[in-house]
């Protein structure tokens, strides 16, 4: 069973997608969505037998395209994404997948009206060495704590720097360091340990109109958790689940490549699994799995954990000021 791919995007995490689907004996690329002829053809060029439309609706209404890769700029997934529902197609839409929870809770009931599986493209929790962490939690004991950060100072603040605001720190397409960068920290949280029961967050404010970096502070039950994201610095620091047993520590919760756990003797387990292919694959192999059994939904990057993230990002943004054109 080969499922055939239209994108939206043609961006490098586009082409990312379509190298990790490649890599998958029943991925295809068939259809290329761009607003311009001349860069759907230099994007398509890559990729022989991608069709080119410059009009979505014509892309979604063709026979030769199953399910839909979107990476549009973030204010766009909602209406692209809904376009595609519509007409009936398969969607896999970048993270975030929406500007706000009203748009995703649209989405949602999109895909559940027209019977079709619809799933928001976080990578880091379909990696294998995701799945290490959550079998291997029970070892750690009642865990009190989840520490995660993603810093990482972006190209474009360099351009922003000296004048030049680019896409990144434009509030127009929906971007900034929360939405970028921290939902990498918060989607695994959700993931592992459910919403929490309460947010507080605190951001740096650009002029632009966007966070450049921020943190929040999040309550459960017997736990906390403390989230850090910056586009405008740099951070080395491991993400850490504590238990009352051990330390699980994860090099790189965007995309976990080793996991250990420090237990309170003084010894070391290692638990990191080999990765065989690039991280975007696994997403495109949940994605292939689930269409090919038949569910619409994924119970890791399930539409309740993807609504969940979204409220929080929602309740984080309100809290530091930071307002889309979308939101209510």
């Amino acid at each position: 069973m080969t499922i055939r791919f239209g994108v939206v995007g043609t961006n490098w995490i586009t082409d990312r997608f379509i190298q990790a689907g490649l890599e998958h004996e029943e991925f295809l690329l068939t259809a290329v969505y761009s607003r311009t002829e001349e860069k759907g053809q230099a994007f398509a060029a890559k990729y022989a037998g991608a069709s080119i439309y410059t009009d979505l609706e014509a892309m979604v209404a063709s026979a030769e395209v199953d399910a839909v890769y979107i990476a549009s700029p973030n204010s766009m997934h909602a209406e692209h994404s809904l376009i595609c529902l519509n007409h009936g197609k398969h969607v896999i839409c970048e993270k975030p997948a929406a500007s706000n929870s009203r748009e995703l809770k649209a989405m949602i009931e999109a895909a559940r009206s027209n019977d079709v599986l619809f799933m928001e493209a976080m990578k880091s929790t379909f990696m294998p060495n995701f799945g290490v962490i959550r079998d291997n939690l029970y070892k750690l004991g009642q865990v009190r704590r989840y520490f995660a950060g993603y810093c990482q100072y972006s190209s474009r603040y360099d351009a922003y720097r000296q004048g030049t605001v680019l896409n990144a720190f434009n509030p127009e397409y929906s971007n900034g360091s929360l939405m970028d960068l921290g939902i990498y920290c918060l989607y695994p949280m959700v993931a592992l340990f459910g919403k929490p029961d309460s947010v507080k967050a605190v951001g740096l404010m650009l002029a632009s109109g966007v966070d450049g970096e921020g943190s929040m502070v999040m309550r459960y039950q017997d736990m906390d958790a403390v989230v850090m994201h910056s586009k405008i610095a740099d951070s080395y620091l491991p993400a850490e689940i504590q238990g009352e047993n051990g330390t699980m520590v994860i090099d790189k919760i965007n995309q976990p490549y080793q996991v250990k756990i420090h237990y309170r003797d003084g010894t070391v387990e290692e638990l990191t699994l080999p990765q065989v292919f690039e991280p975007m694959y696994y997403e495109v192999q949940e994605f292939i799995h689930l269409l090919k059994s038949g569910q619409r939904e994924s119970a890791t990057n399930s539409h309740a954990n993807s609504l969940a993230v979204a409220e929080l990002m929602e309740e984080a943004r309100a809290q530091i000021g930071l307002r889309y054109a979308s939101d209510l």
